[in-house]
């Protein structure tokens, strides 16, 4: 498989990590919108939200659990925004499901 996001969990591509564990990776992104920008993955490919089923949703319960502790190892300390994207019509530019951890300032009320 040729995924960006699956060969930097396997370490194929260097990145800036903030949170590692045995089911997902949160690191720093490349182009970020705010001060702290950070994205986090589900080790196992799932291409977007529209392939989460029963068989592999317990990667999002995780990820989402595991948010609050990224934010701050990422030095966010006064609210976040959390953001995916799915599809074409949405702008998701890699085709692995990934979430957006954006903070560490003040944010506009929009962010594309």
């Amino acid at each position: 498989m040729d995924c960006l996001f699956c060969k930097i969990a396997n370490g194929e591509i260097p990145s800036k990590k903030v949170y590692e564990d045995s089911y997902i990776l949160a690191f720093h992104d490349i182009n970020p919108e705010a001060k702290v920008h950070v994205l986090v993955i589900p080790k196992e490919h799932i291409p977007s939200c529209d392939f989460v089923n029963a068989g592999n949703s317990f990667n999002v319960s995780y990820i989402f659990e595991k948010i609050p502790h990224i934010a701050k190892e990422a030095g966010i300390t006064n609210g976040y925004r959390v953001i995916t994207n799915c599809g074409e019509d949405a702008c998701q530019s890699v085709k692995h499901l990934h979430f957006h951890i954006i903070g560490g300032e003040k944010l506009p009320e929009h962010i594309r």
